[in-house]
C-alpha cells in the first residue's frame, strides 16, 4: 500500500512538472533583445499568455492501391481543359529547347568561371589590399562554380527526362 501511495504521488509530481513546462516567459535583456524562455525566474521575463491551440486532424486519405469509394478509378471532370497531342508535342518541344538554350547558357557562365577563377589562383584586384578580401572573393567564386555545375546536371536531367 505503501509502494502504491508513493508511485501515485510521484505520478503526479512528474504530470505537474510536465504541465509547469508549458509556461513560455517573454524576456528582455539590458541590450533590448527579446527572447522567449519556458523559465521565467530571470530578471527581466514576463509570463506570455498563450491562446488554445486548435488542432485539425487531417483528412483520411485511400491505402495506395485502393479502388475509391463506389470502386470506379479516379478520373477528371468533363469541363477539364484537354490538349490534343500536337499542342502537347509542339509544347514539349518548346520546353526542350529552352532548357538546351538554358543549359548552353550554363556551360559557357562556367567555362567563364573557371577561367576567371584560374584554379584558385585569380588575378589579383586592386580593392583587394586584404589578403582575406581576396580569400574571400575566392571562395565565392569557388561556390559559384559549385553551385553552376550543378545547375547544369539538373538541367541535363530535366533535358533526359523530356518527352
Amino acid at each position: 500500500m505503501n509502494r502504491l501511495l508513493s508511485g501515485l504521488i510521484l505520478f503526479i509530481g512528474v504530470q505537474t512538472l510536465a504541465y509547469a513546462q508549458g509556461d513560455v516567459f517573454l524576456c528582455v535583456d539590458d541590450n533590448g533583445k527579446k527572447e522567449y524562455k519556458n523559465t521565467g525566474a530571470v530578471k527581466g521575463c514576463k509570463k506570455v499568455e498563450l491562446q488554445g491551440i486548435t488542432v485539425v486532424p487531417a483528412p483520411t486519405l485511400p491505402a495506395p492501391g485502393k479502388k475509391p469509394q463506389g470502386g470506379k478509378p479516379a478520373s477528371s471532370p468533363s469541363d477539364f481543359p484537354k490538349v490534343d497531342d500536337s499542342t502537347q508535342k509542339a509544347r514539349d518541344s518548346d520546353r526542350k529547347q529552352i532548357l538546351q538554350d538554358e543549359l548552353k547558357t550554363e556551360e559557357q557562365k562556367l567555362a567563364n568561371l573557371k577561367k576567371e577563377y584560374n584554379n584558385g589562383e585569380p588575378e589579383r584586384r586592386g580593392d583587394e589590399r586584404n589578403f582575406a578580401k581576396y580569400q574571400e572573393r575566392t571562395n565565392l567564386m569557388k561556390e559559384e562554380i559549385a553551385r553552376t555545375e550543378k545547375n547544369i546536371e539538373a538541367l541535363k536531367r530535366e533535358i533526359a527526362n523530356a518527352k
